[in-house]
């Protein structure tokens, strides 16, 4: 049990040291490519990547379980990145990547509602989400201008909100007992079929040349290979181990590793206002999450 917990520990802190610097790939197809066509390209390649891995077909699907994988393509691959990718044309990567860091808590109250295992929220949690709301906010000022991205801040919160709702959904799944390669591919299926009206809607194009260009062709891999098909698989496996709020909580690490890669690589400034906004919503979740019985909420969790 301790190695699987381990094991657990392992892939979500792998999972998002890769999703850190997706912020970063992602706003540099931009220049080249809609978000909707990010959003296609890099699934469609990650469904892909997971049938070759693994080409076998789930048996025994009955029309609940069907109807769970659906709601997690819609919520974890359509609406979450397609809100991520439009908000990053509309704010910083480092805004987007500390915004969506409060995604735990919305994990949290979800679990606590459709989850039953949470238990009553403590004071802490409510006082760790206002202190990391005030970092949220001195991020999306950015400096002494107070420059706000209403638009795309607000794209960036919806966008956490979904993805708590993927996590509780990825939960379920975990229970039904079917290998996890398996469940995240029928997971993409639906996401990309969801994604299908929003390729209408976007004025998607193939425009495959694109990809003539080295730099496009090997953002595009390391999204679709690494952070969709390798990602989601690990993700999920340690949603499995060590349940949705516990994994939920390596999410605090995101803000972090988005604001140094996008000061190094994407040459973006960083001030001390951004700065303290980091360390404000990084203390705020863990101080929402851990306390002196917070371990034992959590393994409540994995019981349930």
């Amino acid at each position: 049990m301790g190695n699987r917990k381990s094991a657990g520990h392992l892939a979500a802190l792998f999972t998002i040291i890769i999703w850190g610097t997706t912020f970063i790939s992602t706003k540099v197809l931009l220049t080249d490519f809609k978000p909707v066509e990010i959003l296609f390209f890099r699934f469609v390649m990650g469904f892909a990547a997971l049938f070759l891995v693994c080409p076998h077909r789930m048996k025994g699907v009955n029309r609940r379980q069907e109807m769970i994988f659906a709601l997690a393509g819609l919520c974890g691959v359509c609406l979450y990145y397609l809100l991520e990718n439009i908000a990053l044309t509309y704010t910083m990567a480092s805004n987007v990547g500390v915004i969506i860091s409060v995604a735990p808590f919305f994990t949290a109250i979800l679990s606590h509602i459709f989850l039953k295992s949470e238990g009553k929220l403590r004071a802490n949690f409510f006082i760790g989400f206002v202190v990391a709301m005030a970092g949220v906010a001195l991020i999306s000022f950015n400096g002494s201008r107070m420059e706000l991205n209403p638009v795309g801040d607000v794209l960036a919160v919806l966008a956490a909100f979904v993805w708590a709702c993927y996590s509780i959904l990825t939960r379920k799944i975990s229970s039904f007992g079917y290998p996890v390669i398996l469940t995240t591919r029928r997971t993409f299926f639906y996401g990309i079929l969801f994604m299908v009206p929003a390729l209408l809607f976007f004025n998607f194009e193939m425009g495959l040349e694109r990809f003539a260009d080295m730099t496009s062709l090997l953002n595009i891999l390391y999204l679709g290979l690494g952070a969709s098909a390798l990602c989601f698989v690990t993700w999920n496996l340690a949603v499995k181990e060590l349940g949705a709020v516990k994994t939920s909580v390596y999410i605090y690490m995101v803000p972090v590793i988005t604001v140094v890669t996008s000061v190094f690589i994407l040459k973006e400034p960083v001030t001390w206002v951004s700065v303290m906004g980091t360390v404000l919503a990084v203390v705020g979740l863990f101080l929402s999450e851990y306390n002196g019985k917070g371990s034992d909420n959590i393994a409540n969790e994995q019981e349930d």
